[in-house]
């Protein structure tokens, strides 16, 4: 009987047991802080190592025991854990959390890092750069140029060389669509603004090798800039002794709209340069970005740019001084005639993208470009070439020797006309942990020149190259080509993530073909890198990749000079080849925090294979190119960035890059005209102890010379080196309103977000840096190298009105 009551007494309290284990689900979204849906993430109760993971959309559903309080812990590699409390939760419930990125903090959320780099393209925070110190006029171009394996020697102009590549070796997108620029620009002066308008700029992505296929065929680097969609009315105004913008854009809930105006002229700038005369530079344009999303599904874009750059310019007289200190030369030329040059492009593109659904898309894009430019100048000089002698005490006397006397006489009338016109269709698709993107596209090109130069040299009375009966010219270049054809090209790539116990994984691999029907060749590159984001250490990142990028001939690079009784013919090379490089980069982050405050250390190494190369020379900004594919070479370096708030609450960076580039003509090494052995780069932001409304900014360049030599001719004359580029920009602002938080409430003030005033010394230090020589010869034809030099110390007062 006693254990048939044990028996009864367990039978009343098991069914009670088993019905107290009830169950709950939970499911709901993990978002990331856009308001993406984040895959992958492992959702388990604390304590327990089995769980779920959210599935593409970001997902999830969980069955939990109930029981007076359960811990769901989310979590993924490249994130903050967090963990949420439920107190005994019954039936089904909905639980939606947001993760973070690793370095943002909870409370106050404050952001400290961007979004984690697992591509070849790095996101460039543009925050600050309304305040840099920048003598070009505050283009994005000049943020890059800061960046490791990048260089700038000229700060008259928006170019940039990226791990030995040349300018035209980097490609630049705006909104899905490549951007050109004037094809005659020589020199810094002519410029004027670049395409990128930074008031209207979103995002900055930026690659210097190992990029992805949808990006096209050049062989050094991708810019990717994406306009902004604004939300509402904002606008802004800047005014400079160097020119003006403005700024405004406005949106509801179906249109946006966002239009700059810029105005710049140098004349400022200019007149601190050896050559003095009356420079009238005079550089405007307009852009406007619209987007209209009539419904979900459809999206409807449209870019449009007017630009005139002129340049007219009467020099007077010029006096430069050079040499050691043991011995010093002075040029001295007076100057007759002018030049006058005029640079008008326009540009539109037009798009219409259709959502299927969030994760599928297609996009049609059409786009037209065209240029019109002329260049003409008639200058003469008459010119002195003296050796100053140095007195006994060390100083340079006033008495001089003559070493050379001449004249010179430059002539050009040079015409071009450009039209490209772009037609393509992209697609995006994210299936499960696979984001798959597609391109089509057709491009149309017609170019036109018609160029005539020349240049006379006399020197004590014989003309050069000296001959006993006829007047030679030292240079004659005639041109009159027209060039109609094609180009065909695709990509397809795929980006894979995925978890494994090494840790997270990104892995991107895709393929781009192309076809130019003027030389009929086609070329194919295949493209792979990959990411991890290891387990040990979620503080670093391993980044590498490899592929092969080609650089299509465009222009320049397959006009053949050929020089027959002294006069120099450009004849169109129909067998010219793309020129190819191979990337294999290797690269490491790694995440930091030193004083309470965050950091970044990045290194980057680096080999490109070159072949088929088109050899070229630069001469300020103007690359002339051989016309031919005759050499092979290298480029082989490092690259080392640390990126961090080297003062609370501010974004600083210091860059060292270390590089060797060379290439083999006829049988023979030499380095590549962008041969820049050291790079060394800092820009620093800190503001005034105590009062964060005074706030500055420097720009700190350290960079090797490159190789030059004689002008028009071969490039293994190149053997001698210019002096380092040094140069040191400081800007020092004040804000004289901040109503972020809308606490001004007057008639006026209360309509103005921010109001800064400044003051800038560009070359701070008043280093005269080299950009170029002008070559004297004499009679009995001996060379003498003339520097000429870039700008020297100079102020410049700015204003920046935000609405």
């Amino acid at each position: 009987m006693k254990y048939c009551a044990l028996l009864a007494l367990l039978l009343i309290i098991l069914p009670s047991g088993i019905s107290a284990q009830k169950t709950a689900k939970i499911s709901g979204i993990v978002l990331d802080q856009d308001n993406n849906p984040i895959e992958i993430v492992n959702v388990r109760v604390q304590g327990h190592i089995a769980g779920t993971v959210t599935n593409l959309k970001g997902h999830y559903s969980l069955n939990v025991t109930s029981k007076d309080s359960v811990v769901l812990v989310y979590s993924k590699l490249g994130y903050n854990t967090r963990k949420r409390l439920l107190k005994n939760p019954k039936g089904e419930i909905t639980l939606n959390v947001v993760l973070l990125n690793t370095g943002y903090e909870l409370g106050e959320v404050t952001v400290t890092e961007t979004k984690r780099q697992t591509g070849m393209t790095e996101k460039i925070n543009t925050k600050g750069a309304k305040l840099m110190p920048d003598a070009s006029g505050g283009n994005i171009e000049a943020l890059i140029a800061t960046q490791a394996g990048v260089s700038s020697h000229n700060e008259l102009s928006s170019q940039y060389n990226v791990r030995g590549g040349s300018f035209d070796e980097n490609i630049v997108y705006v909104n899905g669509v490549e951007i050109y620029r004037p094809l005659l620009i020589r020199s810094g002066q002519q410029e004027g603004l670049s395409f990128i308008n930074p008031d209207m700029v979103q995002e900055v992505g930026f690659s210097s090798g190992g990029y992805e296929a949808k990006y096209g065929d050049k062989m050094s680097s991708v810019l990717d800039i994406t306009y902004k969609k604004p939300d509402k009315l904002e606008g802004s105004v800047t005014a400079s002794l160097l020119g003006t913008s403005a700024y405004v854009g406005f949106a509801n809930k179906h249109f946006s709209m966002t239009n700059g105006i810029r105005y710049k002229s140098n004349r400022y700038l200019l007149g601190t340069l050896d050559t003095k005369g009356e420079y009238d530079p005079s550089f405007f344009d307009y852009q406007t970005f619209l987007n209209w999303k009539p419904s979900k599904r459809w999206e409807v874009g449209f870019i449009g740019n007017i630009s005139q750059n002129k340049y007219n310019f009467t020099p007077k007289d010029r006096t430069t001084k050079f040499g050691t200190v043991s011995s010093v030369q002075e040029f001295k030329v007076y100057f007759g005639g002018q030049e006058q040059d005029l640079f008008q492009t326009f540009f539109g593109s037009g798009s219409i993208t259709y959502h299927f659904n969030p994760y599928n898309d297609i996009t049609f894009i059409g786009s037209a470009f065209h240029t019109k430019e002329q260049e003409t100048y008639d200058i003469t000089g008459e010119y002195w070439l003296s050796s100053l002698d140095e007195n006994t005490s060390g100083e340079t006397s006033n008495e001089d020797q003559t070493v050379g006397v001449g004249t010179y006489m430059e002539h050009a009338r040079n015409y071009l006309n450009a039209n490209v016109q772009s037609y393509s269709i992209t697609g995006n698709h994210k299936v499960k942990s696979h984001q798959i993107k597609w391109g089509l596209e057709f491009k149309k090109e017609f170019i036109k020149d018609k160029l005539r130069e020349w240049e006379m040299r006399d020197s004590a009375g014989y003309s050069l190259p000296h001959t006993s009966n006829d007047v030679e010219l030292i240079y004659s270049l005639a041109s009159k080509n027209e060039i109609k054809s094609n180009r065909l090209s695709f990509y397809t790539q795929d980006t894979y993530k995925f978890s494994s116990d090494l840790g997270l994984f990104t892995f991107n691999a895709g393929i781009r073909g192309s076809y130019w029907n003027w030389n009929k060749e086609f070329i194919f590159s295949p493209r792979v890198s990959m990411a991890l984001i290891p387990k040990f250490n979620e503080n670093f990142t391993f980044r590498g990749a490899t592929g092969v990028y080609y650089q299509a001939p465009f222009y320049k690079e397959f006009r053949d000079t050929t020089t027959i009784n002294g006069n120099t013919v450009v004849v169109l090379n129909k067998d010219i080849k793309s020129q190819r490089s191979i990337h294999f980069v290797l690269a490491s982050d790694y995440k930091f925090r030193t004083l309470g405050r965050p950091f970044k250390f990045t290194t980057e190494l680096y080999y490109k294979m070159l072949s088929n190369l088109v050899p070229y020379n630069v001469d300020n900004v103007r690359i002339s190119y051989y016309g031919k594919n005759m050499a092979s070479g290298y480029a082989a370096g490092l690259d080392m960035k640390l990126f961090g708030e080297f003062v609370p609450g501010t974004d600083s960076w210091l860059c060292l890059s270390l590089m060797q580039t060379k290439e083999k003509i006829n049988e023979k090494w030499i380095p590549r005209p962008t041969d820049q052995r050291y790079n060394l780069s800092l820009y620093f932001t800190d503001y005034f102890r105590g009062n964060k409304k005074w706030k500055m900014n420097l720009k700190a360049t350290l960079a090797d010379g490159l190789p030059f030599g004689p002008p028009h001719s071969g490039r293994e004359k190149m053997v001698f080196r210019t002096p380092a580029y040094r140069r040191v920009d400081i800007g020092i602002s004040r804000q004289l309103i901040d109503n972020e938080n809308g606490d001004y409430r007057g008639r006026i003030s209360r309509h103005i977000r921010n109001m800064w005033i400044g003051a800038d010394v560009f070359n701070l230090l008043g280093i005269s840096n080299v950009n170029s020589y002008y070559w004297v010869t004499d009679v009995y034809n001996n060379q003498y190298a003339v520097p000429n030099y870039l700008t020297s110390r100079q102020i410049n007062i700015r204003l920046l009105l935000e609405f």
